[in-house]
């Protein structure tokens, strides 16, 4: 089931450091129904802008090194000729043949005629263009094969919607031809991309990697965009930010590092699948953004954080050592463990750095030193097989020195982004760099105006810094050295170190729905089902039936906790597997839970950004014992989790590198309630339920036990 390779590198720009008029994505079905709307044509990799920026710069350097690549390929020949098939077969099924490669060689034609033609102006090219896309549409009915036909028709349909959207402004295109064309991107591409998306084939949705999900994303948002559908665009988009699969971002970005590198999903598997990945996700951000909307800033940049983790471990630091980047392991449901970064293919090229680089960079001003040097030491980027210093077959359309390559940013935005976490009592800074600094300084106050006092400056490689002020609530701003003189100061960051009430049901409402919170932060919870109440631990208690009821609390409850205490009294009436004390987070593949008997049975805490196999876990030795009032607590301090019941400690992980704030956004916390469909609601009473910012010692526990 190898992924062969996907995805693309180009790039456009909307005309300066600005997308085009923010885009509002409808609500509507995805089907693929949606009403047309107003979106840029061309608005793929490429604007009309981009295209007058290539045509401004293509004899000089380092423009003219990729434009000499792409004039001396054979794809961007008037002579080529195109082989279209009736059924393309992608995989061997025992039956037909693989056929494939005739689609990929003709996109990389049509692409590469369809922008020689717009930087020279020779019709030519354009005609050579129509003529590949014009013999496809006449004659393709389906791709098939094994369950591999859906790379197929990702990979190439969305390069294949690129040349389409190229060429769509040729008057020499007839309009009923360009109409087939559109009809074969949305009735032989996209249903097996839209298939693939909402059913992976029947499996477990963690069995297929990234770039499965990725290259069917890209898809149906170029096919969105070429067929004017803003229910394609939709849905790619939504898929992209809030998705099951390995594709969206929060999963592909498997685990975010000190100083935002993201270690990507493909990580432990091998180097030329990990880059593949930054070329496609690469591809549709700037899709989307030649559309008005920024997935590139998405949750934090998090698509940069991928990148310069990918960027820094391909590259060499000195002699044949490459750069180290921290690591942590990867399992999905085939079991695949793995607990170290793999080495296979280190040092794979791909053409896709030029877009990286130029947009977080000469776009926006920020530093990406890793996806720079990448870019810098691989230009020119060629495309369709011939790449120049470059490789990757035909799984990219490439000539990014030429479509990406921006003027550099005349100065820098100040640092962003900080973000402050506080593991094991400490607090661990992040922060996004400025595109000219030569250093960072880091500034601390007591107070959210200051004065600011300096702790830490001249750093000047990975983005963090980790300070040790003591309990309390601290403020931080980070500022950068630059050519120029210092910037302004960056976004101020909080962080509460120490054992803080982050919330706190009582559960002595004893009427009505709202399960109040005492701690003063908001965080409320609703009864839902048929909301009754019990005698508790002291007060009143929350009584749940074990078929409808729960408790659910406002999304994003853990999303600021790094070490964090969770406790509560438990009455279970029902000793039945996986039941739920509380269940956080966005589905079956994002959460963090605590039941009372687990299918081993015993009491189990475990955490998760990857599904059931990606658990980091902690049991006790026992189930928790029914028919009595029982006080159950976890904790994390660093990666030391605890877990007590009756103030005992009954088992522990000092290898638990999840913390909640890992998991993202938030939407299904509850009480009482799991995120599997299939597990039992929780049947008994719960009371006193506590989370805390900072993790309670024994001694802490056991005052709260007393206090009860």
């Amino acid at each position: 089931m190898g992924l062969g390779a996907l995805a693309l590198a180009g790039c456009g720009a909307g005309g300066g450091a600005d997308a085009p008029a923010t885009r509002t994505l409808a609500t509507g079905t995805m089907s693929g129904t949606g009403a047309a709307t107003a979106f840029v044509h061309p608005g793929l990799l490429h604007t009309q802008a981009d295209f007058d920026r290539m045509k401004a710069k293509y004899t000089t350097s380092p423009w003219s090194g990729s434009w000499n690549l792409l004039v001396n390929n054979s794809h961007a020949s008037l002579s080529y000729t195109p082989h279209p098939q009736t059924i393309v077969y992608r995989g061997y099924d025992g039956v037909h043949p693989e056929n494939y490669s005739t689609l990929f060689n003709d996109v990389a034609a049509a692409y590469a005629c369809a922008v020689r033609w717009k930087i020279s102006g020779d019709t030519a090219y354009a005609d050579k263009a129509v003529q590949i896309m014009n013999a496809w549409s006449s004659v393709l009915t389906s791709i098939q094969g094994t369950t591999d036909a859906a790379l197929a028709a990702g990979i190439y349909g969305y390069e294949f919607a690129n040349a389409g959207e190229i060429v769509r402004t040729y008057t020499g295109w007839a309009a009923a031809d360009f109409a087939a064309f559109q009809d074969m991107m949305k009735t032989v591409f996209y249903p097996v991309n839209h298939d693939f998306l909402i059913r992976h084939n029947n499996t477990d949705v963690t069995h297929y990697w990234a770039n499965w999900d990725l290259c069917q994303m890209a898809a149906i948002l170029a096919i969105g965009v070429l067929c004017d559908d803003q229910g394609l665009f939709d849905e790619a988009v939504t898929y992209f930010k809030s998705g099951a699969g390995n594709g969206a971002v929060a999963q592909a970005v498997y685990y975010v590092h000190p100083g935002f590198l993201g270690q990507w999903q493909e990580s432990g598997r091998d180097q030329g699948h990990n880059t593949l990945g930054i070329a496609l996700m690469g591809a549709m951000c700037e899709m989307a953004w030649n559309q008005g909307v920024d997935l590139y800033g998405y949750d934090n940049n998090r698509f940069l954080m991928g990148a310069e983790y990918v960027a820094k471990a391909n590259l060499i630091q000195s002699g044949t050592t490459y750069y180290t980047v921290p690591y942590v392991p990867y399992n999905n449901a085939d079991n695949v463990n793995q607990a170290v970064f793999s080495t296979n293919s280190r040092g794979n090229v791909r053409p896709c750095w030029a877009l990286v680089y130029n947009h977080y960079v000469n776009r926006k001003g920020l530093a990406a030193p890793y996806s720079k040097m990448f870019a810098l030491q691989i230009q020119p980027e060629g495309g369709g097989g011939n790449y120049g210093s470059t490789s990757g077959g035909y799984d990219q359309l490439g000539y990014g020195t030429l479509t990406c390559t921006r003027d550099p940013v005349v100065a820098g935005v100040p640092p962003g982004g900080l973000k402050a976490r506080t593991p094991a009592g400490g607090v661990e800074l992040s922060w996004w760099g400025s595109a000219y600094a030569t250093s960072y300084k880091v500034k601390r106050a007591t107070s959210t105006s200051g004065p600011w006092s300096t702790i830490a400056s001249g750093i000047t490689d990975l983005l963090t810094y980790t300070d040790n002020p003591g309990a309390g609530t601290w403020y931080y701003v980070v500022s950068a050295i630059t050519p120029a003189g210092e910037t302004a100061d960056s976004n101020r960051a909080t962080a509460k170190v120490g054992k803080t009430l982050h919330t706190y049901l009582a559960c002595n409402d004893g009427t009505g729905t709202t399960v109040s919170d005492a701690s003063g932060q908001g965080h409320a919870g609703t009864l839902t089902g048929s909301g009754t109440w019990g005698a508790g631990k002291s007060g009143s208690a929350l009584a749940l039936n074990g078929s409808t009821d729960y408790v659910s609390l406002p999304a994003n409850l853990v999303t600021d906790l790094t070490d964090f205490t969770v406790a509560c009294w438990v009455y279970w009436n029902a000793s039945r597997n996986w039941e739920r004390i509380f269940d956080f987070g966005s589905g079956t593949g994002r959460y963090m839970f605590l039941t009372p008997r687990s299918g081993s049975g015993v009491v189990r805490f475990a955490i998760t950004v990857d599904g059931g196999k990606g658990e980091q876990a902690v049991t006790g030795t026992a189930a928790l014992p029914t028919a009595q009032w029982v006080h159950v607590a976890v904790t994390l301090s660093g990666q030391l989790a605890t877990l007590y019941v009756n103030g005992t400690a009954v088992g522990s992980n000092g290898a638990q590198f999840l913390p909640p704030w890992q998991l993202g956004g938030t939407s299904q916390n509850w009480i009482g309630r799991s995120q599997y469909a299939g597990d039992p609601y929780f049947n008994g009473r719960i009371d006193e339920f506590r989370i805390y910012r900072g993790a309670l010692a024994a001694a802490d526990i056991a005052a709260l036990i007393s206090a009860s």
